[in-house]
This record gives C-alpha cells, sequence and structure tokens, in this order.
C-alpha cells in the first residue's frame, strides 16, 4: 500500500491528507473513481503537492469552472482514463429580491450551512447582487436544498438546480505591473504587489495571513521565485512574473495581482 507515514510527513492539512491516502488505497484496491468531498486552496494544494511523488494514482481536480476555489478531487489508478467529468457536482441557484437586504459571501453560505449541511459538501458560492447566488454542491445535497433552504436574511428565496453552464463566474480583475527591488524577499515583493507598505506587509505575514502557494509563511525575509502565488486573506492574490537582473544587480519582477 502507499507509504502513509512517509507521506504525511511535514504536512499542515495532515487530516486532509491522511483522508485523501485512505481513498487513494480505495481506488487502488477497486479499480474504481473514488471522490473527496470539497476541499480549501491550501489543502488542494498540498495534496497535489504530495500526491506528485506517486505513479499508482492520478489526481483530476474540478469545481464547476476554471478559477473555481473548493474543488473535489478524483482519484483513480494511473492505468485508468480520468476526466474532470468525473468529478461529480452540481450547480443551485438562491433567488430572491435582495435589492433592499442586500446579502453577502457570508449571508449565503451560513444560510446553507444553517439548514444542516457541513463545508465539505459545498463548493464555491458565486454572490449576484439583488438577484441572490449561486452555488456548486455535492449532488446528494441538491434536493434537500429546495426543500430546506426559503430564506436568507430577511429574503424569501427559491433554491433549485440549474446546469454548471449557467453559472455566472465573473472573470477576475487583474493588473499587471513591474517593480524593481534589492532583493526578493517575501515583504518587498508582496508589498509593491498589493500596494501597500512593507511594515504594513510584515504585520500581515507575521499574523499568519500570508500564503505562498497556498502555504503559510510567517517570516518576511523567505525568498519569492517566478511563478509563485502570493495570497493574503481578503486581499486577492499576486502572481510572480518574470524576474531579470538590472545593470545595477537589482532585481525587476513583473507581477499580476488579481482582485
Amino acid at each position: 500500500m502507499l507509504p502513509r507515514e512517509e507521506l504525511l510527513k511535514g504536512v499542515e492539512n495532515r487530516d486532509s491528507v491522511a483522508r485523501v491516502i485512505d481513498q487513494a488505497e480505495q481506488a487502488i484496491k477497486t479499480w474504481e473513481v473514488v471522490l473527496t468531498d470539497f476541499l480549501s486552496p491550501p489543502e488542494l494544494a498540498e495534496i497535489q503537492r504530495v500526491f506528485n511523488r506517486l505513479t499508482e494514482v492520478q489526481l483530476v481536480a474540478w469545481g464547476g469552472y476554471p478559477q473555481a476555489e473548493r474543488q473535489r478531487i478524483a482519484i483513480a489508478r494511473s492505468e485508468l482514463p480520468l476526466d474532470q467529468s468525473q468529478v461529480s457536482l452540481v450547480a443551485v441557484e438562491i433567488a430572491g429580491n435582495f435589492l433592499f437586504d442586500t446579502a453577502s459571501h457570508r449571508d449565503f453560505l451560513g444560510a446553507m450551512l444553517g439548514t444542516g449541511i457541513i463545508r465539505e459538501k459545498t463548493g464555491d458560492v458565486i454572490v449576484l447582487g439583488e438577484r441572490g447566488a449561486q452555488a456548486i454542491v455535492a449532488p446528494e445535497l441538491v434536493e434537500f436544498l429546495e426543500m430546506s433552504l426559503k430564506q436568507v436574511r430577511s429574503v424569501p428565496v427559491k433554491t433549485q438546480r440549474i446546469e454548471v453552464t449557467e453559472l455566472r463566474v465573473r472573470e477576475p480583475k487583474k493588473k499587471e505591473l513591474t517593480t524593481v527591488e534589492a532583493s526578493l524577499r517575501l515583504d518587498a515583493i508582496a508589498s509593491a504587489g498589493f500596494g501597500m507598505s512593507r511594515s504594513k506587509m510584515v504585520d500581515f505575514i507575521d499574523a499568519g495571513d500570508v500564503r505562498v502557494n497556498w502555504k503559510e509563511v510567517t517570516q518576511a525575509s523567505s525568498q519569492v521565485k517566478s511563478g509563485d502565488l502570493i495570497a493574503i486573506r481578503s486581499k486577492g492574490r499576486l502572481e510572480v512574473g518574470e524576474i531579470a537582473v538590472t545593470k545595477k544587480d537589482r532585481y525587476r519582477v513583473q507581477l499580476t495581482r488579481y482582485m
């Protein structure tokens, strides 16, 4: 079977990774495709990093649309065909008139969880402003939500299944910028990319609010490299692009900020 202790060495999301190892062993044993629950970006990144070392199994992650944050993983033996269509999920619309009582992502998610379902069975929630929201969920929840989710805040809602192709996903706004820095320290690059002072960025890093490639980093002096993704809770994401050394031995860094 899989080298469990070796795979779990040094991982942050130990329970999640251990659960997926169990599911991978099941997939190997039964020759069937096994599905995880929905996973958060840090869990997804760590699981994919851990399983990259293995040749026995393959993983495909999908959350309903390309930039979905929360995704399920389909796991199968390497010999079997596997693609996104085997990741089972459905979309629901939560429709109501929110013109006079605006609801946030937290409100919609809270109303869904208030029916008794668990977070692991829900993917992304896409807020549509005054018209309500759409959500991606595990298929077995649809009928229950259609019957149980009748109100969000003070607003009566109708919950019904829709096609995944009907999701109204907004392309993330992005801003391209270039900065020239004396070093590739995390605090220097991230403060330039997010447009804030270096001391403020250090506060975010010290507080554990900064992740690089979805891994929490608490050292302001950590070095970044091309291809890294820097995320700050509630502030968006920053992708590190091409890095070039100038004639004065400084670093010219291309950055893309997603908001």
